[in-house]
């Protein structure tokens, strides 16, 4: 069904696994931007339907802006086609039926059903296209959260995140980023590839229907078991760890450190260190369920230790012997130091003349052989309006598939 992917890095025959793929990119802002640019980051065509003279929203949102535009939208729509269609045109609305009977995978996150008034809905387009795998993203589903807006932040207070989010006496806090957006981008991406693999056995396609608070509650973990399997409701607790000591900051002589004790051979390695080979020995601290319940104890008494040296200090003395500890950085410090590890978390973005533009994160898969890599920058608003156009016309005339949407 896809065309050749224009504008792709070029590289061997099937090094990427999603080659010949083609997505229909109906979404914005952030969940359903990032399932298509994972998609795109493994080789599929993705043609970014946006609104003329506007396009994404997250397109004006800014500062932070880099040379090129928002970084915002930058994050989520690197390796993508922009084309700007007026659903509202009939012309346009054509030329937006003939991609999407055309794609193997189609995604978007308008209103539930918001689709179908303009023939893109599901029951419609799988008539004529029966493979194609349709991705619907919405904040609370199609039934009874249907008209509640999807925004990350109201999902992170009302699926709970929140309240276990925040020091034990103070506010409810959201996550540093829209974590919940990530999580449901991933869940998509996850559910896009099984029906593609399930799509290879039955010959059809499939309604992936994602929302954002089953994302949330899928990954509440351990937290949502708590209460599922014990009766037991989550509180803020800071950064400490409600099954784990110690599991948390520890103040050192200048700042913070985050240390991790995931068993007790870990704890004794902790408190030689320290000077304390003594504490591992205690009956309140000798395993991890004493510690749980001795924690108001336990901590004052690290903390006086660790005093003695500064978090960097301990972190590298802490590591050398196995003690999982890391002082707290920045975004731009946890960039470096993933650098000195050899984990090379960036990419060098290039626009169409083939010159670097920028850098972007970089999708944190390595594959051994490697992928032939993709590097297209996120494409300007309009960018591949008329390549991809010109491609949709031939198309059509070439399939007479005119006036089979309304």
């Amino acid at each position: 069904m896809s065309s050749p992917s224009e504008g792709a890095s070029a590289g061997a025959s099937g090094q990427r696994p999603l080659e010949g793929i083609l997505v229909a990119d109906f979404s914005r802002v952030l969940a359903g931007p990032l399932c298509t640019m994972t998609l795109a980051d493994l080789g599929a065509r993705v043609v970014k339907v946006e609104r003329p003279g506007g396009g994404d929203d997250t397109r004006s949102w800014g500062p932070p802006w880099s040379g090129t535009g928002a970084t915002y939208f930058e994050s989520v729509n690197r390796n993508k086609e922009s084309v700007c269609l007026d659903l509202g045109d009939p012309e346009d609305l054509q030329l937006a039926q003939e991609l999407a009977l055309r794609a193997d995978v189609l995604v978007e996150n308008f209103k539930p059903g918001g689709l179908d008034r303009f023939g893109l809905g599901y029951a419609e387009l799988s008539l004529e296209n029966p493979k194609l795998v349709y991705a619907s993203i919405s904040g609370f589903g199609a039934a009874g959260g249907r008209d509640i807006p999807g925004y990350d932040f109201i999902v992170q207070a009302l699926g709970g995140l929140m309240s276990i989010t925040g020091e034990a006496d103070g506010a409810p806090y959201k996550a540093g980023v829209a974590l919940v957006d990530v999580l449901t981008a991933k869940d998509a991406t996850i559910a896009v590839l099984a029906a593609l693999k399930a799509r290879g056995v039955t010959g059809r396609g499939s309604h992936v229907q994602m929302n954002l608070l089953s994302s949330l509650q899928g990954a509440l973990a351990n937290q949502g078991q708590a209460f599922l399997g014990a009766g037991v409701v989550p509180a803020r607790m800071g950064n400490a760890h409600p099954s784990i000591v110690p599991y948390q900051l520890l103040q050192c002589g200048d700042g913070p450190l985050a240390v991790a004790c995931g068993n007790d051979g870990q704890f004794g390695r902790l408190v030689q260190e320290l000077g304390a080979p003594g504490l591992a020995a205690d009956g309140r601290f000798a395993t991890n369920s004493a510690r749980v319940q001795h924690r108001e104890v336990l901590v004052p008494l690290l903390e006086g230790l660790l005093a003695a040296a500064t978090a960097a200090q301990w972190q590298d003395q802490l590591t050398r012997v196995g003690v999982p500890a890391g002082r707290v950085a920045g975004i731009d410090d946890g960039i470096a130091y993933a650098q000195s590890l050899g984990l090379e978390p960036t990419i060098d973005v290039r626009d169409s003349s083939g010159a670097v533009v920028g850098q972007q994160l970089r999708h944190p898969a390595v594959w051994e052989p490697p992928l032939a890599p993709r590097d297209q920058a996120p494409p300007q608003l309009g960018e591949h309006t008329e390549s991809v156009l010109s491609w949709l016309r031939s198309a059509r005339k070439e399939s007479h598939p005119a006036d089979h949407l309304s």
